[in-house]
């Protein structure tokens, strides 16, 4: 049984969720637009390349909004999470930029405190994160007013009270970070995907609810928490990389490393 067999059901009210969010993302790019015609968007989708994201991609695109879209590829990502980002770049209308993390500093990391590092103890679980993720992060939304997440209420406890629209500090600038699935269920997301044929990582066949890094990723048994899968050898209170802390926590500053721009095909 596929990801969409097992999961596409979606919730009595979700006619109004999805106008909603359709409602939030024209919103949020009208109140996000370029300054002068032709200019980069103000606003982009941090794209994690999950169910989620996939489907805040798929309403991007099909609805022409003028947001940008970003992937984070931390040199540890599945082969997988590989092709689904290679099939990305070519099919999606609006270009997707990919960020890589500073290849000086994943060396010296790993030169210092070995390829298995994130197993030893939380901090450097988190050190490693913020080479690879945090920094990039910071690259990719400089210049930028406001960015889009994947987040929702059911996906952990520390994500319950997500809402639609919130800010955060990254590189000590506060920009509106919107959540445009803070209300949808995994059901509805998958749902989404099945009436729409949006294309999605097979490793959500495989039991993969939560997808990052692949050391940092398990499948997940019948029964365990959604992020059970994500630094599973960790206490739950943990399981974030950084990305979504709360405002003021992030002290990550932009590098000038230049990110590379791809175009769809």
């Amino acid at each position: 049984m596929n990801a969409i067999e097992l999961n596409a059901r979606a919730s009595a009210n979700f006619t109004e969720k999805l106008a909603e969010t359709k409602a939030l993302l024209k919103q949020a790019a009208l109140d996000n637009a370029p300054d002068a015609p032709g200019a980069e968007p103000r606003i982009t989708l941090a794209c994690s390349l999950g169910a989620e994201d996939m489907v805040l991609v798929h309403l991007i695109n099909s609805l022409q909004l003028n947001i940008g879209i970003f992937v984070l590829e931390t040199g540890q990502l599945h082969a997988e999470t590989l092709a689904l980002l290679d099939r990305l770049k070519a099919t999606s209308r609006t270009p997707v930029q990919v960020f890589t993390p500073v290849k000086e500093s994943v060396i010296q990391f790993v030169k210092r405190e070995g390829a298995e590092a994130m197993y030893k103890n939380i901090a450097l679980r988190k050190s490693c994160c913020n080479i690879r993720k945090m920094e990039p992060l910071g690259r990719a939304l400089a210049g930028k007013a406001a960015w889009i997440t994947g987040l929702r209420r059911e996906q952990s406890g520390a994500r319950a009270e997500v809402p639609l629209i919130d800010h955060d500090a990254i590189g000590g600038v506060t920009r509106a970070k919107y959540n445009p699935l803070s209300h949808w269920t995994w059901g509805d997301v998958w749902a989404y995907i099945a009436d729409h044929g949006v294309d999605y990582n097979p490793l959500h066949d495989q039991h993969y609810p939560s997808i990052g890094c692949a050391p940092c990723t398990r499948a997940v048994a019948a029964g365990e928490d959604f992020r059970a899968g994500r630094w599973w050898w960790e206490d739950e209170a943990a399981k974030e990389c950084g990305l979504h802390a709360a405002p003021g926590d992030h002290v990550v500053k932009p590098s000038p490393v230049v990110e590379e721009e791809l175009d769809p095909a």
